[in-house]
């Protein structure tokens, strides 16, 4: 018989623990194709690194019997570890242990690496599977939430913030994901809503399960709400951590610089030819960018959300940008609501972490139509203006074929104070396409003419002829050069190198205010 000991009992304890809400309940999540919560930090830290705090925490609830169900860790993992050797924060809710559901207790253990996180200036990554508010602790668990929240807006921008919805996420659980910077789902196990099914029967008499309310395709295709979608706990946490590898520690710092043997002179001769000399046609956007930023380094963000506008992470000679681009491909890379909303969040996280922002644009104008102006394309289209008036990163901007209208000014334009703005030499930059342009000018002599068609077919050449190219632009300093497509890459280059100890002031204020 083993002599009970002070270390015998803190073993025991210790490896009590590990089982969360025992055997059953893990292979129950199992079963269910999830992994466990341990098992996600695990995979998601460097092997050995994770260093747990709180792990005999349990709550302090006695009311419907709960005195005689408390369980160590209560539903909730907690500590810190690192990921390719840089340190992180990480909660990850137990599904095993009541449902993952939020305690004071549990909430408590939240909200100390929360603080932890942003005393040393390091990222918090929070796994998520919970069923929401522990009911038995009534208003103590909603002032948990309430914790969790403050502290989320308190760090925003000052630590980078991560959530992986690995299971249920509803009622006031999703406030926390929804304030932190990058949102992660996985398809066919997780959801994301205000209100279940029930409650939306109840009030709506729709049908509808949880999936289709609030599944990962839903947030990654139509809400915006999650920025990347993953089959499986695996492949999402995989994601996560190369995600991390392009975010700074913390406001204060750069993002890291990676050695790259992808040389920083490379020119690629298909750009020169990839925009199609019909201005009607569309191109792959995607291509553009693989062909200049190092090879196979782009990680897109929110790709199955608004796909008329590119946003993502790359790197330039190892050191990370922040890409946004028009997608010709998709609705001709018109900006309409959503993408405006979508180009407005990712730069203005760019800006909050130090991340130079890169500019590739081709872009007709807003969106025309009711939808979209009864929809307030005006409000949301001024968060993407405010978004790049507002950064102070350096902003580098290339014009790979039209920049028209409103949408010239918008998309990183010399006069929002882009440092850097080039074209390349086929590009048009106008109020408008010449046909439209014409039509308006010479509308009275086009009307009166024996041949209106040939009258206006003249116009268009002439304003074609005067306008639409970039060297009109380039005489006002608006671009402050034309260049050969293929000299993109080492153009780009040359300008981070020299931007990289750039410093902007702007006037004193608490913040501004945001046409949200």
């Amino acid at each position: 018989m083993t002599e009970n000991t002070p270390i015998t009992t803190l073993r025991d304890m210790r490896e009590a623990s590990l089982l969360g809400g025992g055997e059953k309940r893990i292979a129950a999540q199992h079963a269910k194709g999830k992994l466990t919560a341990r098992e996600r930090v695990d995979l998601l830290l460097d092997e050995g690194s994770f260093v747990e705090v709180d792990r005999f925490v349990t709550h302090r609830c006695t009311d419907f019997g709960m005195q005689d169900q408390r369980i160590l860790g209560d539903g909730v993992i907690t500590g810190h570890g690192r990921v390719d050797g840089r340190p992180i924060y990480v909660f990850s809710q137990d599904f095993t242990v009541f449902g993952g559901s939020l305690s004071e207790a549990h909430a408590g253990k939240i909200c100390k690496v929360m603080d932890m996180a942003a005393k040393v200036g390091v990222p918090v990554v929070g796994l998520c599977d919970s069923g929401g508010a522990r009911i038995q602790e009534g208003v103590e668990s909603l002032g948990g939430y309430a914790e969790i929240f403050w502290r989320n807006t308190r760090d925003s921008g000052v630590v980078p913030q991560i959530s992986a919805i690995l299971g249920p996420c509803a009622g006031g659980a999703v406030y926390s994901p929804a304030i932190t910077d990058f949102v992660m789902m996985v398809e066919g196990s997780s959801y994301m809503h205000i209100t279940g099914p029930d409650v939306v029967k109840s009030v709506t008499h729709e049908e509808v399960t949880s999936e289709d309310l609030g599944g990962a395709d839903v947030h990654a295709v139509k809400s915006g709400v999650a920025h990347f979608s993953s089959p499986d706990d695996r492949s999402c946490l995989m994601l996560l951590r190369r995600l991390i590898g392009y975010l700074p520690l913390n406001n204060a710092e750069d993002p890291p610089r990676l050695d790259c043997d992808d040389d920083a002179d490379r020119c690629e001769a298909e750009l020169d030819t990839i925009v199609p000399a019909d201005a009607s046609k569309p191109y792959d956007m995607h291509r553009v960018i693989d062909l200049v930023v190092d090879r196979e380094s782009f990680l897109e963000v929110h790709s199955r959300y608004a796909m008329n506008l590119i946003v993502g992470f790359a790197r330039l000679d190892g050191r990370v940008v922040g890409m946004v681009a028009n997608q010709p491909a998709v609705l001709a890379g018109c900006l309409d609501i959503d993408a405006s909303i979508k180009g407005a969040r990712f730069i203005r996280f760019c800006d909050a972490f130090n991340v130079p922002i890169v500019t590739f644009e081709d872009v007709p104008g807003f969106l025309p139509g009711t939808e979209q102006e009864y929809g307030g394309i005006i409000l949301h289209g001024a968060k993407l203006l405010y978004a790049y008036c507002e950064a102070t990163v350096p902003k580098l901007t290339v014009i790979t074929r039209k920049a028209y209208g409103g949408a010239y000014d918008v998309m990183g334009s010399k006069h929002i104070r882009a440092d850097l703005n080039v074209a390349w030499p086929g590009s048009m930059i106008a109020v408008m396409g010449a046909a439209g342009a014409a039509k308006i000018i010479h509308r009275r002599e086009i009307s009166e003419a024996g041949d209106p068609a040939a009258v206006e077919a003249a116009k268009t050449a002439e304003y074609e002829t005067t306008f639409n190219n970039p060297y009109k632009a380039a005489a006002r300093g608006f671009v402050d050069d034309v260049i050969e497509a293929s000299q993109t890459r080492p153009t780009l280059i040359r300008a981070l190198d020299l931007l990289a100890t750039k410093h902007e002031t702007r006037p004193l204020r608490k913040h501004g205010n945001i046409p949200l």
